[in-house]
């Protein structure tokens, strides 16, 4: 019995998970909310849901626009190719400390004044980026724009739950995810558009314009977000901090990130490098590639709910991982059928990740666990796996490089047995 309660806590799909993380966030801010009520309709609301998803592509955009450009920024400013790879960790060492920090500037400005400064701020660091003539220059940009836009995130939940009613709240946080997919199918496009008339630097000035906008737009005329947060108690982070289920799981979202956000970030510059594609035809089949990512995310949710978060973690990561070792030592062909392969099995892993961590601690300090997780994720998938392709590649072994974070991601296959068998045992 106590193992079909804990199978039954696991398969809940990723969205009602968001659903319940939002419904803490808006219990906690209720009394602080000052005339802003819920709409009274969908339609009504719809709006402002589109506008913040505006806010949230170009978000994701800026910590991904760099990965196009990579064979232009290289000859340009004469770097290797760990140096690349450098960049997108420091990016994720600035993202990570926002985001542990975020509740803290929320609980001292607002939820809404904190999207106004994340959206700014994102649009200031890319157009600085596009003045950088070194790659000490580069790197102070990267860290800036990974400490703006992770001020975003956990703010703009709360602000999308401000303005929604309950009910519609699974709409909202629909849309809003959709923007991630968007850009990485989106962001590859249109680089090799402005690339095609512009060097390189106007790809960043063009994406820095676009947020800086679209965030002073929010600040006149967006809705949601007038209160604040509360900051995260020490006691409640350490019941996580002290649970090797926690770890196991932040590691766990470190190797999905990773067949996601981290391979994506180097594959242009290993096509053109090792493959001999030009950078146009590199940018086209990144794009092309991940638009399966709309619709196998909601697959991945489905899966969750009819096999449970366990199962669904171990086939995602399997084929994850086996498909990335593909792109790396396949012959011909092969490796490009893997590359559209990855994709569609590594969207899949978040919404049974989501599902699976919060089955970890309270259900009061879900929230928690995810916010905490999701750092430590970013850092590993999006900030060190980068930096170890960047390294082999360095070393003329591009392929091995690749091929060893795929074999990382099949050891999650484990990993994700060995947390079921912890998290039985403690029943």
């Amino acid at each position: 019995m106590a193992r079909l309660r804990h199978a039954r806590a696991l398969r809940l799909p990723s969205l009602r998970t968001d659903l319940q993380e939002a419904s803490e966030i808006v219990k906690e801010a209720k009394p602080t909310i000052s005339g802003e009520a819920p709409k009274s309709s969908w339609a009504d609301a719809a709006w402002a849901v589109m506008l913040m998803t505006g806010l949230f592509f170009f978000n994701i955009s800026s910590r991904i626009v760099l990965s196009p450009l990579m064979p232009e920024i290289e000859a340009d400013l004469g770097i290797s190719h760990s140096d690349a790879g450098s960049l997108f960790f420091l990016i994720s060492v600035g993202y990570f400390a926002a985001l542990l920090g975020s509740g803290y500037v929320a609980a001292r400005l607002s939820h809404r004044s904190t999207i106004v400064a994340s959206a700014v701020g994102v649009g200031l660091s890319l157009i600085g980026t596009s003045f950088a003539y070194s790659l000490w220059a580069v790197r102070l940009s990267a860290v800036a724009l990974g400490i703006v836009a992770g001020l975003y995130l956990p703010s703009a939940i709360a602000a999308l739950t401000s303005i929604v009613r309950p009910q519609n709240w699974g709409k909202a946080l629909a849309v809003h995810e959709l923007a991630p997919n968007l850009a990485f199918i989106a962001v590859p496009f249109v680089a090799e558009l402005i690339l095609t008339g512009f060097r390189w630097k106007a790809v960043p000035v063009v994406f820095g314009v676009s947020a800086l906008l679209l965030g002073l737009f929010f600040a006149r005329f967006g809705r949601g977000g007038r209160f604040v947060g509360r900051a995260p108690g020490a006691a409640s982070m350490m019941v996580f901090l002290s649970d090797p289920n926690f770890w196991i799981m932040a590691f766990l979202f470190g190797l999905g990130i990773s067949g996601t956000l981290g391979l994506f970030t180097m594959l242009p510059l290993y096509l053109v490098t090792d493959y001999g594609m030009t950078r146009s035809d590199a940018n086209m089949l990144l794009s092309l590639s991940r638009i399966s990512g709309l619709f196998m995310a909601l697959v991945g949710g489905w899966a969750t709910d009819r096999f449970g978060a366990f199962k669904t973690m171990v086939v995602v990561l399997l084929v994850s991982g086996l498909a990335t070792v593909g792109i790396g030592i396949a012959p011909g062909r092969l490796a490009l059928a893997a590359v559209f392969i990855q994709p569609m099995a590594a969207v899949c892993f978040f919404p049974a990740g989501f599902a699976a961590v919060s089955a970890i601690g309270p259900p009061d300090s879900r929230n928690i666990a995810v916010s905490l997780s999701m750092p430590f994720g970013f850092l590993i998938g999006g900030g060190v796996v980068p930096a170890l392709i960047g390294f082999f590649g360095d070393a003329a072994l591009f392929p091995y490089g690749i091929a060893l974070v795929g074999v990382l991601i099949c050891s999650g296959a484990l990993w994700a047995g060995l947390l079921q068998y912890r998290s039985t045992r403690s029943e």
